[in-house]
């Protein structure tokens, strides 16, 4: 009866596999890297072991419960602290080429501050690297992946301009202590998504709950952090390390619910990808002139003295111009863009002046705010090659939520059409993509989610003490990808029972 279910579910695989994906084939260029991001708090565990001090997402999620689906937390997570050579047999399975995963500040530095250095910590990290490079998979680091101390939370957090000293300080000891084996370095992850959901609303740790007068000062803050994490790499360890750095940027697909409207895709571009990625990457610098114009319109009229968005000087603007390697790039879906006019006197709707929405025949996942839309990811990738002067681009997180189970076709089917756009950026469009992530390797704690959607090619059982993994269909799949270099529509039933 085994035998026969085990067959019936294959063939019924393979059927999907076929019916849904296009009879093609696309191969990644030479020395395209393929890989899988995890981040700390979502896997790690041992919250309050191996001498790590408390982090935001410790303390938010112990005091505030009701305001995670599920009411957990990260206390265990995947258990990876003590579970990582598992996951790396795991990583060595799939034949990635590399691996991201970001480091717990309060697990190196425990009371936040450089001047105490946990070495079991430290430990961890090295031997995951030192893991990791036996296997001959290459570490991606992010250095902050929106864990800091809670004890700088308790100064202002990102809204206090004194933590661009400390997480400066804190890249600091990473890049020396991990530096000399690390080729990719992430200084930190999507910097809207923490000021927007953690600064502005109560969606994320820390939950502060300011407006838009904090989000703007958080972001404006994680701006200039980045710029200064640059500059000490570049200054003080990339000569000897040899390594590249950049950022992380959230970039959501803007399609026009009016065809001839390009400046409401433009501006959805400026006002979210572009906020970050403007001072960074363009040629002057600065935040976008068009933002920069409506925000003070907006708070002019609000009655506020000054505009809300802080004012770059021109040695910040110089400082912050041209600091990263390459552009980092997170996308897991697009929206519908529709220009809002403006009644005199009145301000710009949501500062943009773009209304967003969703097309409702767009496929879903398990997430309210993910559909699939493969062609925003193309249109994405084509804006910031345009916008940018065809910057290198590492996409470092693409991925699909469903609720449950190991036989995940409509991940796969996520998958295939999303690298396919990707590939067709690279090949039709001339984009200079050059890495891709799926998120996640592991199921692991979804933030506000908790555990009630899960991103993973690897399922975690979060009742099981022993956190047992067990590779989903996607797993197989993705396998193939990278063994053949090759996207196709073509699933080899012998490769897949090899594989189990």
């Amino acid at each position: 009866m085994a035998s026969y279910s085990f067959l019936r579910v294959a063939v019924s695989f393979i059927f999907i596999v076929t019916y849904v994906f296009a009879n093609d084939t696309l191969y990644f260029p030479k020395d395209f890297l393929l890989g899988t991001a995890t981040a700390a708090y979502q896997i790690e565990g041992g919250w309050n072991e191996s001498g790590k001090g408390e982090s935001v997402w410790d303390w938010w999620t112990h005091e505030n419960p009701s305001l995670i689906r599920d009411g957990s937390n990260g206390d265990v997570a995947c258990d990876s602290l003590h579970k990582y050579k598992e996951d790396v047999q795991l990583l060595s399975d799939l034949g990635v080429d590399f691996y991201r995963f970001s480091i717990s500040w309060p697990r190196i530095l425990p009371t936040g501050y450089a001047n105490v250095i946990n070495q079991e910590g430290l430990n961890y990290y090295k031997n995951l690297i030192n893991e990791l490079l036996a296997k001959d998979i290459k570490p991606f680091v992010t250095l902050y992946h929106w864990d800091h101390p809670e004890i700088f939370e308790r100064m202002g957090g990102w809204t206090n301009e004194m933590m661009v000293e400390w997480i400066s300080d804190y890249a600091r000891v990473v890049f020396k202590e991990l530096g000399p084996k690390v080729k990719y370095f992430m200084s930190i992850n999507e910097p809207n998504v923490l000021c927007g959901e953690g600064y502005g609303e109560n969606v994320k740790a820390p939950g502060k709950n300011l407006g838009s007068p904090g989000v703007f000062l958080c972001m404006h803050n994680v701006l200039k952090a980045h710029a200064k994490i640059y500059h000490i790499y570049d200054k003080e360890f990339r000569k000897y390390q040899e390594g590249t750095i950049g950022i992380v940027l959230p970039c959501s697909g803007a399609l026009p619910k009016n065809p001839n409207d390009t400046a409401a895709v433009n501006m959805h571009f400026q006002f979210n990808c572009g906020w970050i990625a403007h001072a960074i990457f363009s040629k002057t610098g600065d935040y976008p002139e068009i933002m920069k114009t409506h925000v003070a319109d907006n708070s002019k009229l609000a009655g506020f003295s000054k505009s809300l968005l802080p004012e770059l000087s021109s040695e910040w603007v110089q400082y912050i111009k041209g600091t990263s390697d390459f552009f980092g790039l997170n996308h897991y879906t697009s929206k519908i863009v529709e220009t809002v006019p403006r009644m005199k006197g009145e301000g710009w709707y949501d500062f943009s002046g773009v209304k967003q929405s969703i097309d409702p025949s767009w496929p879903k996942s398990a997430s309210d705010w993910l559909r699939v839309v493969p062609d925003g990811f193309r249109e994405i990738i084509k804006k910031i090659s345009k916008e940018y002067d065809n910057p290198p681009i590492y996409v470092m997180e693409n991925g699909f939520s469903d609720k449950c189970c190991t036989f995940d076709h409509l991940r796969i089917s996520y998958l295939y059409s999303y690298i396919k756009a990707m590939l067709l950026a690279i090949y039709e469009d001339g984009c200079n993509v050059k890495a891709y992530a799926v998120w996640s390797l592991l199921d692991n704690f979804e933030w506000g989610a908790g555990y009630t959607e899960r991103f993973g090619l690897v399922n975690v059982n979060f009742t099981d003490s022993n956190r047992t993994r067990t590779p989903k269909w996607s797993t197989i799949w993705y396998k193939n990808i990278i063994a053949t270099r090759k996207l196709t529509s073509i699933f080899n039933l012998p490769t897949a029972i090899s594989v189990l």
